[in-house]
């Protein structure tokens, strides 16, 4: 667990080395996009979504992810159910660079919340 905060904390930009975006996986994803895979370590079919597909504030069923890169302005909820529902497993992850390359639930629905 503590490997994967370094991970995690590197790719943000908060350990200051040059070296630090050494450590954040060279995925397809660009600035500004939420990308998920529907398997672990960013693998098979990926999905690419952004402001001008997804509206603020609204739930959106995706295909089943296990990895996903969040590289949007936004903070993101990922959901455990295609309805956002929060009867399920959920988790709001930083924009600008939070990577997650085995989610921990499989994740079907999605939000982009406003500033």
């Amino acid at each position: 667990m503590r490997a994967f905060v370094v991970l995690v904390l590197a790719c943000l930009g908060f350990l200051g080395s040059t070296g630090a975006a050494s450590a954040c996986p060279d995925v397809p994803c660009d600035q500004g996009e939420l990308c998920l895979w529907q398997s672990p370590s960013y693998g098979d079919t990926q999905q690419r979504l952004d402001l001008t597909t997804v509206n603020p504030g609204s739930c959106v069923s995706v295909p089943e992810a296990r990895s996903f890169v969040n590289l949007s302005t936004r903070l993101v909820t990922v959901y455990q159910g295609a309805d956002c529902s929060t009867e399920g497993e959920f988790t709001t992850y930083p924009g600008g660079g939070t990577y997650v390359p085995n989610a921990p639930f499989v994740v079907r629905g999605i939000e982009v919340w406003d500033h």
